[in-house]
């Protein structure tokens, strides 16, 4: 028998580390070639890495949340034959294990000592360890002394009327939201430039309700008509539609439009890309819009689809509300943002009528772009909006896709 010591592969893109997303195996595990032992989570997605041999746990290394370099050692396997495991490694984890019991109490500690099974117990009680009297040595909570304090807790008369609650809790930042929460520090480190307007969109959303009545096509939502209007607005504004490297000093502006959708999960915010919107016609930007979401919210997005956007649309769909400053999705210098649609009196010709009124708020990278270009960009995008014929007239005048 030997030892095989699975190690990060290179996942690319220049990627020098991952973050431990999950555990799928315990020391023990008896494992077959191809399985998933480990799921790793980049700055782009999730990938789950699958074991290249059979053989029996007997080591893994990290905990759910740690940072793994590239060729670290993730698990090792005791395997038919030699294996590859001469070199030395880090020893594995160990769990805590609980003290016996000691005859004397003690004191309260300032800092709880407990193990980790005990930690969990009371937390699913909703007991604060800083109430419960430890007997173990130097004055560690033992699992009986929890449950003690439940059982008495449960017997206690309760007062009537309101309840001082003392409890504190924590939650590890890792996984997605500790990426959300770098890429969102990232971003508030660039000087942004925000910008709100006013849309009169009565009658894009009568041309949007009439499409929508037409049998067997796929429901359009407003985000369609916006990556449209981008689309006809951007080759006219070419570093909205870019990216920053502010480390070599390039801005680097594309031709094709890749957009990013930012789409709520139950991880926390994704960025799946429309790709080569340009190309597309409202129909067939609605249903990838909608795979891409499902893709997102199920967690089957593959790293290309989460990554190359080039401009961003950010919407909390009816929530909306008056206005928003969005953050830019770095390194894009661009991202705009339809709020609510909401009935509202406009004076037009002199007469007060009833109009369907959203406003659009739009962030620039201030380094890039002036507040003079994007308030022309975002002009240009009202005015496609509120006249969506316009969106669908090619450069000479005629009607396009």
């Amino acid at each position: 028998m030997g030892c095989y010591h699975f190690r990060l592969p290179d996942i690319g893109e220049g990627i020098a580390e991952a973050e431990i997303a999950a555990w799928h195996v315990k020391v023990g595990d008896r494992v077959a070639e191809d399985q998933t032992l480990v799921d790793v989570m980049t700055d782009k997605a999730t990938v789950d890495m699958t074991s290249p041999v059979d053989g029996v746990v007997t080591a893994i290394h990290g905990d759910v949340g740690d940072m793994a370099p590239v060729g670290s050692v993730l698990v090792e396997l005791e395997v038919e034959g030699a294996g590859n495991g001469a070199e030395q490694t880090a020893p594995p984890r160990q769990e805590a294990v609980e003290e016996p019991e000691q005859p004397a109490a003690l004191p309260l500690a300032p800092v709880p000592l407990a193990a980790p099974a005990t930690r969990r117990r009371a937390k699913e009680a909703g007991v604060a360890l800083e109430e419960v009297r430890g007997t173990g040595a130097g004055g560690r909570i033992l699992r009986q002394d929890l449950e003690a304090h439940i059982a008495a807790s449960a017997k206690a008369p309760r007062e009537a009327g309101p309840v001082r609650k003392t409890a504190v809790h924590e939650e590890a930042i890792v996984g997605l939201r500790r990426r959300i929460a770098e890429r969102m520090e990232l971003a508030a480190r660039i000087p942004q430039i925000s910008y709100v307007e006013e849309v009169d969109v009565t009658e894009l959303e009568a041309l949007r309700q009439d499409m929508n009545a037409q049998p067997g096509e796929t429901r359009l939502t407003l985000l369609p008509f916006l990556v449209r209007a981008l689309v006809k607005a951007l080759p006219d504004f070419p570093r909205m539609n870019a990216r920053f490297d502010a480390e070599a000093g390039i801005l680097r502006w594309s031709e094709a439009v890749h957009v990013g959708i930012a789409t709520q999960t139950d991880s926390g915010l994704m960025v799946p890309v429309v790709r080569h919107a340009e190309a597309m016609g409202l129909h067939d930007c609605a249903r990838e819009i909608a795979r891409l979401a499902a893709a997102a919210r199920t967690g089957t997005a593959s790293r290309d689809e989460l990554s190359g956007s080039t401009i961003t649309i950010t919407s909390l769909g009816p929530l909306g509300g008056i206005a928003t400053t969005p953050m830019l999705n770095a390194p894009e210098v661009a991202i705009v943002g339809p709020n609510r649609i909401v009935e509202r009196p406009v004076v037009r010709d002199g007469l007060v009528t009833v109009r369907k009124v959203m406003n659009i708020s739009s962030s620039f990278d201030h380094r890039i772009i002036d507040g003079h270009d994007a308030a022309l960009f975002i002009a240009q995008l009202k005015r496609l909006l509120e006249d969506p014929a316009l969106m669908f007239m090619d450069e000479g005048g005629r009607p396009g896709r």
